[in-house]
């Protein structure tokens, strides 16, 4: 492990990256490596470069290794690491080593996640024994470490299991962390001699800021019992410690003010706001504690105090925890009055709400960041835009207060005084025209009004309710439409994007002719020259054709079919304008904008599907040298898709097309190992496969014998698109793969490789479904007692309830699928085979408990293969097989029981399903891409067991066999079958 450093340093080089993190992958599998790794981070000697990479491997293989089924991480390292990591944070204490020290506390994190407190269960007692009251630097490494704990918390489902943690949490650290809060406390607000110079004075404010923080992890869920019996040391007016720390400002913490990165007291002040807008609720409504909150806040912010950039997220927060208290409906009695309404729109709303210097220089200089700031609005009012509801901008956030003073019985007043703010906005622009900076002025208008006229909102839909007292329909054809029409240059950039801003907002308040009356003008403003405006159109588009009503969506492929093509050249146009493969990728609207035109165009786009085709494979041969943006990738991928299903639907004969102009960049991608896009290539591969009626060509079975290497599943993220083609294989050339023997190989994944696996065993119970469903049983009778004994061996060996239930509807399917040659007793015999009478210990333990809690969608499956056993299986029926077919049979008529799980319901099978909620997530998994799903390669698969009512019911069981006739009537006469 000499040559650690300089492999580190490697990994850092895009010339030698790859090399470097296969060679250090290779070396993190030795015993010892992360121990190691860690006397590395901690060395002060070495390159400061080094030292912050091995801290983010460190992390990272801690991340994907930890608990991994096929590698994880040697025992005893794991026990070195617990032992060393609390007092590496204490050695990583100095300001130098900041960076360093949120990677370790990150690592710290994850292990505790799995192994705290059962495995690790003196944490917090070494946490609390590492505190000090004399040495500040100290406490913000041991600090830090206890919040990367605790902040998980904050997001966590209400539980038992959490409650169990926290409460083992509280019982060691609560009293010593409160202790040490009011001590430190004490000596900040007191100024005392130990904070003498202003080394001393930042490491007890950056102790102070974490014990803020930390306050918050411990109260976010419920508020402990020895923070409830000192709350009032902290809310109570006038002398909580709360309120002092939002007056505390000490001159030597204030920073340069250009500086953009908040202050430490700046800090404190947010966290405690942070904790007040959860709190405020649950405080003495007698006690005057939000009282002189709200104050505090009104004097902290009020007429543009704190204008700094470095101060937004305190304004924010501040604003955020005003329009709480508003929407609690507590404290009406403070603002409900018009003259307050009044006071706080002029003071706090107005100097907070108008766009200012960065923010228009960022308009100009950093755009997509300003689009994805502009599209973050507060979580409070539920969002209006698709970014992170994290950072929310100022005039967001004092948007949100008038939301709030709108949706708390407040509209009249409200709309009264944020009314006349509007008209003088806009009678300042209609008067002023001809001055440079008088288009500033309709800007905070058209804001107000899109936030006073607002009820309720969701990220997806836009504004869902408004104030029946605005008329935005008239606001928008007298103040907004002149500007939607007007011509590039003619008017303020910002205030074009400020109409197409209104019409994504409103989108669901318009109606469709409305809606298609504007969509030219927003097509004409894909063609801008201005970055923000050009992506503003394309989001405003995709999300109009996004609408639905009830189930349908509005706009169907009739509606755009003459303007689709013109849509998707203009933006193909933009993203091809780039100069290099980051900056192709950077804008994604345009590529989910490129997306959602093709779902909605569908079979309109065949004439000009070739064109669309070969831009959007070589925009593909571009980012493919340095894939960038998750999200662009995703959606390249969705408009392929999408493009191949409809095109080749509406005429098969393009499929040869769309193989020709797919198979070599798919060839590159798997060549290369370019990780990201594998997984979408191997779903791309099973769509075209799917899409074969016929012979499957040679190039498919060339490339069979690829995938049935063990090479082909290392790759976690790969093995779901994997399972997707081999499924597709068995469906479309199964008799070739019984010719050459290749299925077998399929089994041996199945066996060795994804049922032992936590992870992938879900994918394995897919891929052997589709070998019952289509490889013949006589071809597989030789075979199928070792796939239940591997499937038997895992049971044994480490059940989940997960496992527990694929592994019932797995043999349930196969008692249920009409395969010729494939009956009931194929699936006992082998299972009667391996031990005698095994088959009545699994359908008793296992399978007539499991059938109960199957999901509506399988219990179809359930019922039919219960069925199919009662009546069809000869082995049930013999001693002493034959005491289990009475429990069995009141296990199926239980489910009889519950008509609505057994009947299809009208729409249920959705054609289109996935295809207009493009919804996935990335996960993490160290170096390794996470699977993301095709929504549009996907169709919904044909039942394969024919069942959709009561007297389907009746006639399958009589049809079956005569001899069932009696058990029928049985169910007639317990009324479980009309």
């Amino acid at each position: 492990m000499a040559d650690l450093p300089s492999l580190l340093l490697a990994s850092l080089s895009p010339g030698t990256r790859r090399q470097a993190e296969q060679n250090l992958q290779t070396l993190s599998l030795q015993p010892g490596f992360l121990p190691q790794l860690l006397r590395l981070v901690l060395d002060a000697s070495q390159d400061r470069s080094v030292r912050l990479a091995g801290s983010v491997y460190l992390k990272n293989t801690v991340k994907s290794r930890w608990e991994d089924e096929e590698s994880a991480v040697a025992e005893a390292d794991k026990v070195t690491l617990r032992r060393d990591l609390i007092p590496a944070m204490m050695t990583l204490s100095g300001l130098s080593d900041k960076a360093v020290r949120a990677q370790i506390a990150e690592t710290i994190s994850s292990i505790a996640v799995t192994d705290f407190p059962e495995k690790w269960p003196d944490l917090i007692d070494n946490l609390v024994a590492s505190l000090s009251e004399s040495n500040f630097s100290v406490n913000v490494g041991v600090l830090q470490t206890a919040h990367s704990i605790f902040r998980p918390w904050r997001a966590a489902t209400r539980s038992d299991s959490l409650f169990t943690v926290i409460n083992f949490v509280l019982s060691r650290f609560g009293k010593p962390f409160l202790q040490l809060f009011q001590y430190t406390a004490g000596v900040l607000l007191s100024r005392s001699a130990q904070v003498a110079s202003k080394s001393d004075l930042e490491f007890a404010a950056q102790t102070q800021v974490l014990l803020v923080e930390i306050y918050y992890d411990l109260t976010c869920q419920d508020l402990p019992p020895d923070f409830e019996d000192t709350q009032n040391q902290f809310f109570g007016a006038p002398s909580g410690l709360f309120l002092q720390f939002l007056d505390w400002d000490p001159s030597e913490l204030r920073g340069d003010p250009d500086d953009i990165s908040p202050s430490l007291p700046s800090q404190v002040k947010t966290h405690i706001l942070e904790i007040a807008e959860v709190r405020s609720p649950g405080l003495n409504h007698g006690s005057g504690a939000v009282e002189a909150l709200v104050r505090k806040v009104w004097e902290l912010i009020g007429s543009g105090k704190l204008p700094g950039l470095a101060d937004d997220g305190l304004v924010s927060q501040a604003l955020r925890f005003l329009s709480t208290a508003i929407r609690s409906g507590y404290y009406k009695d403070i603002f409900g009055s018009r003259d307050t309404i009044s006071s706080l729109v002029q003071g706090v709303v107005v100097p907070n709400i108008g766009l200012r210097e960065h923010e228009i220089e960022q308009f100009e200089d950093d755009p997509l960041e300003y689009i994805r700031l502009d599209l973050s609005l507060p979580a409070s009012s539920g969002g209006l835009g698709l970014g992170s509801h994290d950072v929310v901008t100022r005039r967001q956030a004092a948007a949100d207060v008038l939301r709030a003073l709108v949706g708390s019985g407040l509209e009249t007043e409200t709309t009264e005084v944020a009314g006349a703010w509007i008209a003088q906005g806009l009678r300042e622009y209609n008067e002023n025209r001809t001055k440079e900076d008088s288009w500033k002025a309709k800007d905070t208008a058209i804001y107000l009004l899109t936030a006073v006229a607002t009820r309720g909102s969701t990220t997806q839909h836009g504004v869902t309710s408004t104030n029946a007292l605005v008329d935005i329909v008239q606001f928008f054809s007298e103040h907004i439409f002149q500007d939607l029409e007007a011509d590039p240059g003619s008017v303020h950039p910002v205030l074009q994007v400020d109409a197409i801003r209104f019409l994504y907002t409103f989108r669901t308040q318009l109606t469709k002719p409305q809606l298609l009356s504007v969509l030219p003008h927003l097509v004409r403003h894909l063609g801008s020259n201005n970055y923000v405006c050009y992506t503003y159109a394309a989001i405003s588009i995709e999300r109009i054709l996004f609408i639905r009503q009830g189930t349908q969506l509005l706009f169907a492929q009739a509606d755009i079919h003459e303007i689709a093509p013109h849509i998707i050249h203009a933006l193909l146009l933009k993203i091809e304008q780039a100069q290099s493969p980051e900056k192709v990728a950077e804008n994604d609207y345009l590529m989910k904008c490129v997306m959602r035109v093709i779902i909605t165009a569908r079979s309109t786009l065949v004439p000009d599907y070739e064109k669309i085709l070969q831009r959007l494979v070589r925009i593909l041969g571009i980012i493919s040298s340095n894939p960038s943006n998750p999200n662009f990738d995703q959606y390249i991928f969705e408009s392929i898709s999408a493009l191949m299903r409809f095109v080749v639907t509406s005429n098969p004969a393009t499929l040869p097309i769309f193989e020709q102009a797919l198979f070599g960049p798919a060839t590159i991608i798997l060549q290369q190992d370019i990780d990201q896009y594998i997984p979408y290539v191997f779903q791309l591969l099973a769509q075209m496969l799917e899409l074969h009626t016929t012979d499957v060509p040679v190039a498919y079975r060339d490339l069979l014998q690829f995938l049935l290497t063990p090479a082909s599943w290392q790759q976690k993220g790969s093995i779901p698109g994997l399972v997707k083609l081999l499924k597709a294989f068995l469906a479309r050339d199964s008799a070739h793969m019984v010719s050459t023997g290749q299925f077998t190989a399929v089994l041996a994944v199945v066996q060795q490789r994804l049922i032992p696996s936590k992870i992938n065993d879900v994918w394995g119970f897919q891929l052997l479904q589709s070998v019952m469903q289509n490889i013949p049983p006589t071809q597989l009778k030789q075979y199928f007692r070792a796939i239940i004994v591997a499937l038997l061996t895992r049971l044994q060996t480490s059940k989940t309830d997960s496992y527990v239930y694929h592994f019932v509807h797995f043999l349930l399917f196969s008692m249920a699928i009409n395969v010729e040659g494939l009956t009931p007793d194929f699936v006992i015999s082998a299972v009667e085979e391996i031990q005698p009478q095994l088959w009545s210990q699994i359908l008793t333990n296992f399978v007539i408990p499991q059938t109960p809690k199957m999901s509506p969608k399988d219990r179809k499956v359930a019922a039919i293969g219960l069925t199919r056993m009662l009546t069809q299986s000869e082995v049930i029926l013999r001693e002493p097989s034959m005491k289990t077919w009475p429990l069995a049979f009141d296990t199926l008529a239980k489910l009889f029981s519950e008509p609505q799980h057994l009947t299809s319901k009208e729409g249920e099978a959705d054609q289109d399903a996935g295809l207009t909620m493009i919804d996935y997530e990335e996960q993490t998994a160290g170096y390794q891409a996470a699977y993301s799903r095709l929504a549009a390669s996907e169709t919904v698969e044909a039942d394969p067991v024919a069942f959709k009512s009561k007297p389907q019911i009746k006639s399958l069981l009589t049809a079956v066999d005569p001899s069932s006739l009696p058990f029928v009537q049985s169910l007639v006469a317990a009324g479980y079958i009309a």
